[in-house]
């Protein structure tokens, strides 16, 4: 599957907005609303942080957030959606912004980095820019989850089977660094394939590494 520009999903796809100005999440949320994009706004990073306890994990969303906000940093809250393994493209928008804060930003994997004030164009196409990254992310999340769930049906003996194919070993190899006949390994090749799923080598190898 081609995930380089992935269709849209049926997946309900929210832009959220972290700032303590309101005048600021107002405006965003009138700008982007009226260009189709579902937005949750919050007042604080803990705030937001407690909302996504109840959000759906299937959901495709974004994060615009404030750099510096009372309690939690923007830059705070970057790190701990890292160390919490709660992934979404961010993108900083701050009225006091500089080099070097962006660079960190952008080290830690946000996506982009703009000034107050911004253009409506450029904060369109940056939110369709991470949005589109969303769906890529969580398409290979989604056929990651599948693969674990087909390979989880092998056997021990099926999966050194496994390991061995992709390493590019003939059945006569496994056999033989396995100790077992050659008619075995080819009835574990067997039971592979149909339990993940695939009828040739090559679809089997891509499963495997993928």
């Amino acid at each position: 599957m081609n995930m380089s520009n992935p269709p849209k999903t049926t997946q309900a796809e929210v832009v959220y907005v972290v700032d303590d100005d309101e005048a600021v999440r107002d405006s965003l949320t009138w700008l982007l609303e009226s260009n189709g994009y579902t937005v949750r706004c919050h007042a604080s990073a803990e705030r937001f942080l407690q909302s996504l306890q109840n959000t759906d994990k299937s959901t495709i969303s974004c994060l615009i957030l404030d750099v510096r906000m009372p309690g939690m940093s923007g830059l705070e809250l970057q790190e701990r959606l890292i160390t919490e393994n709660l992934p979404m493209p961010i993108s900083f928008i701050t009225g006091h912004g500089d080099v070097s804060m962006a660079v960190s930003t952008m080290k830690r994997g946000a996506v982009d980095f703009i000034e107050k004030p911004f253009k409506e164009n450029e904060l369109c196409a940056l939110v369709e820019r991470m949005l589109t990254k969303a769906r890529v992310d969580f398409a290979q999340a989604d056929q990651r989850k599948n693969t674990q769930s087909l390979l989880s049906k092998l056997t021990g003996r099926e999966r050194q089977v496994l390991e061995r194919i992709v390493a590019g070993r003939l059945n006569k190899q496994i056999a033989d660094d396995l100790s077992i006949s050659i008619k075995t390994v080819e009835a574990h090749r067997a039971n592979i394939m149909e339990k993940l799923n695939v009828n040739t080598v090559a679809d089997l190898l891509r499963l495997a590494l993928s």
